[in-house]
């Protein structure tokens, strides 16, 4: 197994050539901290992910959980992992020091966390969890809840879930069916099953701590009768400690990978004792479970990233040490056998897995900035912050999530035979990066939600802002001696984009919804390309402007592989969207009309 699985120089490049995270620290909000903090974080990460995650990356793998007794047996590494992450703080690092954080830019946690799922994306599931349920409680819990839940969540010792998923209702979540029913005590009774819940049982905490959607008895139907509430494994007893609160774990799922971490299937009320405590106001936990879907989304991103990085540089130290043929035209059989990195199609395959990664990572970076700006602005800049970011989700969690498993393919291939074989992480690495397009909603989903929704919301002003950030982006480079032909090809990347949308917001007037939204998949990968080649022409700037002020010997090849790679993605990848555009113009009803009997064969 490499020993790399993640570029330190990338990362540091993104962060502070490309987003200037260090010019976060001008604002109140992030002022105690400065770029010398930010290295020695990502240097503590660094050393945990080599020194706890890393190694158990086989073993989760291949010992998954097994359900024992009522309860799911995980690696026994699993405890001091969520123990180091309390005592160290990373699973509060990003909160505010009055919540117990430290305040740090999600561009800095979020970086950190890139590093845990590139070392085993299994391992930094469980804090990360953590993280992101604590922070529903933050926001709408009551000062009650926050006492009795935030402790142990924050120092590790519970677990923390997102449970949403239903047997009758998976991305249909108006058809959730789990109860709650008020009772005197302040408490509702709980009563149903949820499905694929990760880390939703284990024993390497002391409890489990579930934010649950569940509709109140005699609420509204639908989604707007959706309420969230806090439902423990154990919940806290009258004469101190805790006692069982009828949530069992009664399957756990044997998975095709990420199979280091849980997914399990509860039965909540069975003894008609379940008690769940209300988060917020009644009817408003889709609206709460929100916040920490979309945090997940760009998580589910960032993983993917992550796995995909670790896929390449895999294949990278192979493809450098297996020699195999010789070039092309050299035909003496007595000459040496030259590594397979010196023939052509292992260079483009590389170039794939690089330009997909690093622009993937880009993009991720930009949404953590327009996150972190959104904290320390106000009014219309606030606003414009926000409304890029709700745009971009659907693509920071797509766009990796399908580009990785092509990613990790093509190192898979340059493997040949022995990367279909254990003896190499590849195959592990394919498995784990399936889940990332199925993990916090289908594509189809997000397609159904970019194109159905946020490029419409507020009469298309997300949209207009992003194509004005794109556009700035392709002045700049028009402006660059070496860069101004990526300027150009930008700009019509851009219009091919915007050309679609039009005829598809006229399809939707003309012939209706189902229509209009029939290839919101395709119309999705039709952005996530345009929305690369903006990235890959912001890091080739910024490239650029570090080779014509002179970069130091030891980081020229660093830039001039940014140009490279930039170049690929415009040659080989930016070119797809003629083929989707050609099927986004066209109005005959393919999918929509088609007698489904088809398929009866």
């Amino acid at each position: 197994m490499a020993d790399k699985f993640y570029s330190e120089r990338n990362l540091k490049f993104l962060l502070y050539e490309v987003f200037d995270a260090a010019s976060l620290t001008k604002y109140d909000y992030y002022s105690e901290h400065n770029k010398k903090m930010f290295d020695m974080v990502l240097a503590e990460a660094d050393k945990l992910a080599k020194k706890m995650m890393r190694p158990i990356l086989e073993e989760m793998d291949r010992n998954p959980p097994e359900l024992e007794d009522g309860s799911i047996r995980v690696h026994d590494d699993v405890r001091k992992i969520l123990d180091e992450c309390g005592k160290g703080g990373w699973i509060t690092a990003s909160k505010p020091v009055d919540h117990g954080g430290d305040q740090l830019p999600l561009m800095i946690t979020d970086s950190c966390q890139y590093i845990f799922c590139a070392a085993n994306y299994s391992a930094a599931v469980y804090p990360g969890l953590n993280a992101g349920a604590s922070h529903l409680i933050e926001e709408f819990g009551s000062e009650d809840l926050k006492e009795t839940y935030l402790p142990n969540l924050h120092n590790g010792t519970w677990q923390g879930t997102m449970a949403l998923t239903e047997p009758g209702a998976g991305s249909s979540l108006s058809d959730l069916e789990t109860s709650a029913e008020p009772t005197e005590e302040g408490y509702y009774l709980i009563r149903g099953q949820k499905i694929f819940i990760s880390a939703g049982d284990h024993n390497c905490v002391d409890n489990v701590v579930h934010l649950m959607l569940a509709k109140i008895k005699g609420g509204p139907p639908g989604v707007k009768g959706i309420s969230l509430f806090v439902v423990p494994k154990f919940r806290p007893a009258l004469g101190g400690g805790l006692e069982p609160n009828d949530v069992v774990a009664s399957g756990v799922y044997h998975k095709m990978g990420y199979r280091g971490a849980p997914i399990a299937q509860l039965s909540m009320g069975d003894g008609d004792n379940c008690r769940g405590w209300l988060v917020g106001e009644p009817h408003k936990g889709l609206f709460y479970m929100f916040q920490m879907m979309n945090e997940a989304r760009l998580g589910v991103g960032l993983g993917a990233t992550a796995i995909a990085s670790a896929a390449y540089y895999a294949a990278l130290e192979y493809c450098r040490e297996r020699r195999q043929g010789r070039k092309i035209g050299q035909k003496d059989p007595t000459q040496p056998q030259v590594p397979i990195i010196e023939h052509a199609d292992i260079r483009r395959a590389l170039l794939f897995q690089k330009a997909i990664i690093e622009g993937s990572h880009s993009l991720l970076l930009q949404g953590c900035k327009y996150a972190d700006m959104m904290r320390v602005t106000t009014g219309e800049e606030q606003e414009r912050y926000s409304l890029l970011l709700d745009l971009l989700t659907p693509v920071a969690k797509t766009y990796p999530s399908e580009m990785g498993i092509q990613a990790v393919s093509q190192g898979l291939q340059c493997f040949g035979g022995s990367g279909y074989c254990d003896d190499y992480p590849l195959e592990q690495y394919y498995r784990d990066m399936r889940i990332h397009p199925i993990h916090e909603g289908t594509t189809a989903i997000h397609g159904l939600d970019i194109l159905g929704r946020k490029v419409v919301m507020k009469e298309g002003k997300a949209f207009a802002i992003f194509k004005q950030e794109v556009l700035q982006t392709a002045q700049s480079a028009e402006a660059d001696n070496e860069l101004k032909g990526f300027g150009g090809k930008l700009k019509a990347a851009l219009e091919v984009l915007d050309d679609a949308t039009k005829h598809l917001l006229n399809l939707a007037a003309k012939k209706g919804p189902e229509y209009f939204l029939a290839d919101a998949t395709l119309y999705l990968e039709l952005f996530g390309i345009v929305t690369i080649a903006w990235q890959w022409l912001v890091q080739g700037l910024a490239a650029s402007k570090a080779l014509s002020e002179g970069a130091k010997k030891k980081d020229v090849n660093f830039y001039n592989g940014k140009i490279v790679t930039l170049n690929y993605f415009y040659a080989y990848e930016l070119p797809k969207i003629t083929g989707l555009s050609i099927r986004l113009l066209n109005t005959d009803g393919l999918t929509v009309d088609l007698d489904t009997a088809i398929f009866n064969d």
